[in-house]
């Protein structure tokens, strides 16, 4: 396994800027964000550090050499929308970049992207699931044309009231996992693998990671503190926010040592890139940067070196 981070955390530094920290922080790889440029949506969203818009080869040997300087490597190109939006345009434009993102992944030599299936948060997943077909299906053959295999975030999207109530991504239980994986059995369709949202969700986060340990392509590193005692007024059923706030790793109720046991005894050998939306971290880039030499310090007593 190869600790990394995930590069939407520092959307002030430039591609440069983010892999000299991550080689001068002792990091082995970083998840590129590769959003189309413009305003994000949401927080964590619209950052840039691969433009994947008119990518080429001339554009992908200048972020090899720049990753290849610094002695740091790709664990995947990051990209985060809703491609089942019930807005037809906004769908339209996740779709074509989705695309993008694994043409230049393939052009990269990383052939791994990472991403949301996306859902309509108004409708079931039964009543979603038509159009999920309709969607992915073409999705994951480009991708299986390119040679790039496709990481699906476990993460449900339904912190916010415009996400409330279904969420904005359907992969958010081991239940729609292997229906996914029934209907699309693509070897390059698989997960975007983050134990934080199974907690806050009551799940089991080591159970799924034998069974789908082919389909795990890329693991997140990201904690969760659950509030009891507001839980016990609220329930499961109010909006997650209201019960869990997002955590570094080792500041909140991840067991990492049995997740990584449970991980490795798996045979994952991929990357594990943290993913800091610690709010306490959040005030400054030189927080932000100590978030994640702090996490790596942690993670670093559970994984060979």
């Amino acid at each position: 396994m190869k600790l990394g981070f995930v590069s939407a955390i520092l959307p002030d530094l430039s591609l440069e800027e983010v892999v000299q920290f991550a080689a001068a922080a002792g990091f082995a790889c970083v998840e590129l964000m590769c959003w189309p440029k413009g305003k994000a949506e949401r927080r964590y969203a619209g950052i840039t550090h691969v433009d994947v818009a008119g990518f080429d080869r001339d554009a992908a040997k200048r972020v090899q050499d720049i990753m290849s300087a610094a002695g740091v490597e790709i664990s995947g190109l990051g990209y985060y929308p809703n491609p089942l939006t019930p807005d037809a345009e906004e769908a339209k434009v996740a779709v074509e970049q989705i695309r993008r993102v694994i043409v230049a992944a393939e052009l990269l030599g990383v052939g791994r992207m990472n991403t949301f299936v996306g859902r309509d948060w108004t409708k079931s997943i039964d009543d979603n699931w038509p159009r999920f077909l309709e969607t992915w299906k073409p999705l994951i053959q480009f991708a299986d044309d390119h040679g790039v295999r496709v990481g699906i975030e476990n993460c449900p999207m339904s912190f916010t009231r415009d996400e409330w109530p279904g969420g904005k991504n359907l992969a958010n239980s081991p239940a729609n996992w292997r229906r996914m994986f029934a209907d699309i059995p693509s070897p390059n369709f698989g997960l975007n693998f983050d134990p934080s949202h199974m907690v806050w969700q009551g799940m089991d986060y080591c159970r799924p990671l034998r069974e789908f340990a082919a389909r795990i392509f890329h693991v997140h590193a990201k904690d969760v503190r659950v509030d009891r005692d507001r839980l016990n007024e609220v329930g499961y059923l109010a909006m997650p926010l209201q019960y869990h706030t997002p955590k570094l790793p080792g500041l909140g109720e991840v067991d990492w040592s049995h997740f990584f046991s449970t991980l490795n005894e798996s045979g994952y050998r991929g990357p594990v890139c943290i993913e800091v939306e610690d709010r306490a971290y959040e005030g400054s880039l030189e927080l932000r940067q100590a978030a994640l030499r702090q996490s790596a310090t942690y993670l670093r007593n559970f994984l060979p070196r």
